[in-house]
């Protein structure tokens, strides 16, 4: 059995990153261990999931920062599902996060779309229970 155990972000600044994903996200910080004297290996992952996990990887050069924020050339590529799509839609917005379109009924549940502090896209998703 294989499972996609961890996702590298690039970011543009490790100490700002783990506040937004952990304060403002509500993720928590899983590890932050000093590799060298620039690198560091940063982990966060939503309360209480089991899925994948987020590696906070500082960007390391002129190209990697152009990278930040704008990974997969503005497309969604990172989901947060949850089971209660209001209380964490209200939580979000209460924390300022940015939504870029109102929340929509689709086929496979609720979702929104929001950008994190680099501009990333992401889907908060309720699904039903017939689209697992």
């Amino acid at each position: 059995m294989q499972t996609v155990s961890m996702i590298a972000l690039v970011v543009r600044d490790y100490d700002e990153a783990i506040a937004y994903y952990t304060a403002v996200l509500g993720f928590d910080l899983i590890e932050d261990k000093m590799m060298t004297a620039e690198k560091r290996w940063v982990v966060v992952s939503p309360s209480r999931s089991t899925g994948a996990r987020l590696l906070l990887a500082k960007a390391a050069n002129r190209e990697q920062e152009l990278r930040v924020g704008n990974q997969t050339g503005g497309r969604v590529f990172l989901f947060i599902d949850t089971d209660n799509f209001s209380r964490d839609y209200a939580n979000y917005v209460e924390r300022g996060v940015k939504f870029i379109a109102p929340p929509r009924k689709e086929e496979f549940g609720t979702v929104a779309i929001f950008e994190d502090l680099y501009g990333n896209k992401w889907d908060l998703v309720e699904r039903t229970d017939c689209a697992a």
